[in-house]
């Protein structure tokens, strides 16, 4: 068994910390923030996922945290880095966090480590980057990348359950880095004959997600003026046993994968000379929901002559999906910040991100909003009744993620607009 450090205990490294743990191999995890140190030292999950919640209370004592990444790595053999890469706010790559993890590995580096970059980076990004900072450590080492693959709070598909890529600066770094993953999980993990191409696997994934989401978003704003419903349309295609995958509408796209790795292939793209229209307009058209979703609710207060300044809004969810609390790159902000800027009076509330609502509960939002935008299809949400949406007042439903009984909704008196479906 090996002697892994963990650098980044976020919802990518914090489940891979925990599966190493269980496959028996010496974990220490570094994190800079040092209130999740803490609770992870008590055995205390810093995420709202039940299963880490068990996972981290079993294993209490068995996980060593800290905030001294340099000290990890120098008792460790090998070093899995999980750091985010996010974008700025021009959607430009912001390498700095990974750039100064690598920054510190180096100064704790001993000869021989093998190091693996988890986080999602735009091909080049290991040769032309983190080599050249490790090797200022002047220790021989290995290098190699392993995409991360996880789905925050999908319990049918978990991290032990996905296969997995690999591929190293060499031959050693590629055999020893596939040998790691197969001890710790039960899939194919997949040998790839460069660094560069396990760089844009990741990339690859998570685009063709976003280029199928801009397809049906777009769809649906068609649909929506032709009067036909997109979820009977999608139905209708999905019986089609080839060739067809469903994708699904929606108030916008978040997380830290979709709407942020195209930008890395657009980025690096442009540097070797190849500009990526088709990649470009997806990411325009996904990024344009939050918008649409509000310019629904406000078509629907014209129809009855009234106007979204002074309306009462409540907005259900601030997670970027459902049953997690994982807030990042949600498009509930983008829509908080629009209807605050048309001085709309907007009230939040997420069960899972309470510290971030500015109501205590769900009953209270209902008591105070006169409309509703739905964002994140929590199973709070999708449970409430048209009865007492009618009993609270509410007026206008716009069903951001088409999770909503639209015909009872109807029944019950309440104006209902969907993404593609009134």
């Amino acid at each position: 068994m090996s002697k892994v450090a963990i650098i980044g205990l976020g919802y990518v490294g914090l489940p891979l910390a925990c599966l190493c743990a269980e496959k028996g191999h010496s974990v220490t995890g570094a994190d800079i923030d040092e209130k999740r140190i803490s609770l992870i030292q008590k055995g205390v999950s810093p995420i709202n996922d039940e299963e880490l919640k068990r996972k981290l209370s079993a294993l209490k004592g068995k996980i060593t945290a800290t905030t001294d990444v340099q000290e990890a790595v120098k008792k460790s053999e090998m070093v899995i880095v999980c750091v985010p890469t996010p974008v700025d706010k021009k959607h430009l790559p912001d390498l700095k966090p990974l750039k100064d993890a690598c920054s510190t590995i180096s100064e704790g580096l001993q000869e021989g480590t093998l190091v693996v970059i988890e986080s999602t980076i735009f091909p080049g990004t290991i040769e032309e980057i983190v080599e050249p900072i490790l090797k200022k450590a002047n220790v021989r080492f290995l290098l190699a990348h392993c995409p991360e693959r996880i789905d925050p709070g999908n319990k049918k598909f978990t991290i032990r359950d996905l296969p997995r890529v690999v591929a190293g600066i060499d031959k050693e770094s590629t055999k020893r880095a596939a040998e790691f993953y197969r001890s710790i999980i039960g899939k194919e993990v997949l040998e790839l004959s460069s660094v560069k191409a396990a760089e844009a696997t990741k990339i690859m994934e998570n685009t063709f997600r976003d280029v199928n989401i801009a397809f049906v978003n777009e769809m649906a704003k068609s649909f929506d003026k032709a009067g036909i419903d997109i979820l009977e349309v999608i139905k209708g295609a999905s019986t089609k046993p080839f060739a067809f995958m469903p994708h699904y509408p929606g108030a916008g796209v978040g997380g830290h994968c979709i709407p942020v790795d195209p930008y890395y292939l657009i980025e690096k793209a442009k540097q070797i000379g190849f500009n990526h229209k088709f990649l470009s307009l997806a990411r325009e058209i996904n990024n344009s929901m939050p918008e649409y979703a509000v310019e629904l609710l406000e078509e629907a207060l014209k129809r009855s002559g009234k106007s979204i300044e002074k309306a009462k809004v409540g907005v259900l969810g601030l997670a970027y999906k459902a049953n997690v609390d994982d807030a990042r790159e949600s498009p509930a902000f983008e829509i908080l910040h629009i209807l605050r800027e048309k001085n709309a009076a907007v009230f939040v509330f997420d069960p899972y991100l309470k510290e971030k609502s500015n109501v205590k509960d769900l009953d209270e939002l209902l008591g105070k909003a006169d409309y509703i935008i739905l964002v994140t299809d929590h199973r709070e949400f999708r449970e409430i009744r048209p009865e007492t949406l009618k009993q609270k007042g509410i007026q206008i439903v716009i069903d951001g993620r088409n999770c909503l009984d639209k015909d009872r909704i109807k029944a019950a008196g309440i104006a209902y607009h969907g993404i593609g479906r009134s």
